[in-house]
């Protein structure tokens, strides 16, 4: 689904970046790139490269594989930057329920904890004890970069359970240290009895910003500008939904969710957001989207900081019911070899933009000390590319390839 990040930049600069999960079965990519976050802050704005930064990331990906002709997860994938399973649905429910009722219905999505509550306590449900020390978290609990952090450790926590319920795996947890300043939480589930592979990344650093790293900041349009001693701070986020094949009402689940979401903040937010995130998800070398669509945004530093922080966690929230009922739904679709084939043709287009033209990507690999595993965990095991290659007109391989080349309204 999607990404959401805070960043400031400032002598002791912390940023929360993006939450992504990506989830593919055999009969489809479902490639979930749940809500990312990312709060960045910036301060020495006149000379970037040496100025202090810091950002926080969190991202998700998670995929699943059967053998043909066996059950799947489904035919959609999602990059948000977060993502939630549940088991799957029994025969209990009365008839003439719909699919997404259904999945509603069999998932039990957790209340995230108030912010208010005590930090110490809440750290106690996360999926590893936060990067920053919890003493520091609760002597600046009113700082927006301990808010922002304990909002991405909630969330992964509650979507790695979830994805877990619904796979019946557990996730390896990797906390690692930046001697340059910050770390990170990874958690990955791999070759599952879903889930070919999930994960659910956190990461939050700081220190110096370097000539690369400004240089890709820049490559977006970001004006970075302020004299030494002032601040600058933003946010930004995405997710989107990367079907294999095109599925209409999950479609509109998938958006209306986030519409409602986006609509208790502003009206414009959904339709500019769901713009920008057509434009984004773009692999310009092959003329199409990466998938069906979602939200981004970037650089968000407006009405003020509480409101678009109260927004990032209106997104956040959506990661889990705009996802699960999709997986829920098509739990036990069945595919064949061929539709296995392009599942994996599909997949390495979802490379290409991710290596060529992922900002999270290209900026993590720009930093010093960067966790290359952490960065690259949202590749597929598997993919393939066959020379111009092109699905036969009228079919459902076709159909989707033109709603990848001219993006469509789902709502």
């Amino acid at each position: 689904m999607t990404s959401v990040a805070l960043c400031t930049i400032n002598s002791s600069a912390r940023s929360i970046a993006r939450l992504c999960q990506v989830s593919r079965s055999a009969h489809g990519t479902a490639d979930f790139h749940s809500f990312v976050a990312r709060y960045s802050t910036l301060r020495k704005c006149a000379f970037l490269p040496g100025g202090k930064w810091s950002f926080i990331r969190a991202g998700t990906r998670q995929m699943s594989q059967s053998s043909p002709g066996r059950i799947s997860l489904g035919r959609y994938g999602k990059g948000v930057f977060l993502a939630a399973g549940a088991a799957a649905v029994t025969g209990v429910l009365a008839a003439g329920v719909s699919h997404f009722q259904r999945a509603e219905m069999a998932t039990k999505i957790s209340k995230v904890e108030e912010e208010e509550g005590n930090i110490r306590e809440r750290c106690k449900s996360f999926m590893s004890v936060p990067v920053t020390d919890i003493k520091v978290l609760e002597q600046r609990k009113d700082a927006m970069s301990t808010r922002m952090e304990m909002l991405i450790m909630e969330t992964q926590a509650e979507f790695c359970r979830a994805l877990e319920e619904v796979d019946g795996g557990s996730f390896r947890v990797d906390r690692w240290s930046r001697k340059e300043g910050g770390g990170g939480i990874s958690c990955v589930m791999q070759d599952g009895k879903v889930f070919e592979k999930a994960g659910v990344n956190v990461s939050v650093v700081f220190g110096n910003l370097t000539e690369e790293a400004a240089r890709q900041m820049r490559s977006r349009g970001k004006v970075l500008k302020g004299k030494d001693g002032t601040k600058q701070w933003w946010f930004g986020g995405g997710t989107d939904l990367t079907p294999v094949y095109i599925d209409l009402e999950d479609a509109a689940h998938f958006h209306k969710t986030l519409k409602e979401a986006c609509d208790k903040h502003h009206p414009k937010y959904y339709p500019d957001f769901k713009k920008w995130c057509d434009n984004y998800f773009y692999v310009r070398h092959r003329g199409e989207t990466r998938g069906i669509g979602g939200i981004f945004f970037d650089d968000l530093d407006s009405p003020n900081q509480e409101e678009v922080f109260n927004f990032v966690k209106s997104c956040a929230k959506t990661v889990v019911p705009c996802y699960l009922p999709i997986v829920n739904k098509h739990l036990n679709d069945s595919f064949t070899p061929e539709e296995k084939d392009w599942q994996q043709v599909r997949r390495g287009r979802y490379v290409e933009f991710n290596l060529v033209y992922d900002r999270g990507v290209k900026f993590g690999l720009a930093t010093p000390g960067s966790r290359i595993e952490s960065i690259l965990m949202s590749l597929p095991l598997t993919a393939r590319w066959e020379y111009m290659h092109e699905p036969t007109k009228g079919t459902k391989e076709a159909e989707m390839l033109e709603v990848l080349r001219n993006p469509k309204e789902w709502i």
